[in-house]
């Protein structure tokens, strides 16, 4: 079974998830946009990224598990419309490339790994804890979306081992 967990948004990550271990974890593709160049998702290089690695699964399940985002308490209007725009490339990227997609909220993948009420970075210690030997990729406190990734692919593996 290859899950790929994905932490939506312009600082997320995707993790490719195998039979229980963590194969391979990327940042999120961006790209400038706009005369001011903001950030935003790639979404080609997403499909690109997802494709290459896809081939070397062709007769294995593959899920794809994605954070269920939703507004954040004082979270700026255009904030909230970009990361609902990447949420909304991610899932149509999943769904022309006809993976198998389910959500989850964050809310229930922490507090399945204990880190409800902790710091961002309290899941990159999470991370570390369980699958030591990706302490090397995981070194920067920015990569708490990683290991969100990584956690998130260790949830529905943990949780849904037995999906039809």
């Amino acid at each position: 079974m290859i899950i790929i967990g994905i932490d939506p948004g312009i600082s997320g990550a995707i993790c490719f998830f195998e039979d229980g271990q963590v194969k391979e974890i990327l940042e999120m593709p961006t790209m400038a946009d706009g005369k001011k160049n903001k950030r935003q998702i790639n979404g080609p290089q997403i499909y690109n990224e997802l494709s290459l690695r896809l081939e070397k699964f062709q007769n294995k399940d593959i899920f794809v598990v994605i954070e269920q985002v939703s507004a954040m308490p004082g979270q700026g209007v255009t904030s909230m419309f970009n990361f609902g725009q990447s949420f909304g490339v991610l899932k149509g990227i999943c769904s022309a490339m006809q993976l198998s997609m389910h959500f989850v909220r964050p809310a229930k993948w922490k507090k399945y790994f204990g880190l409800i009420k902790t710091e961002k970075d309290a899941s990159r210690t999470k991370v570390i804890e369980i699958f030591p030997y990706v302490s090397s990729k995981l070194s920067k406190k920015k990569d708490s979306n990683k290991a969100d990734a990584i956690l998130i692919a260790s949830f529905f593996y943990n949780t849904y081992k037995n999906i039809d």
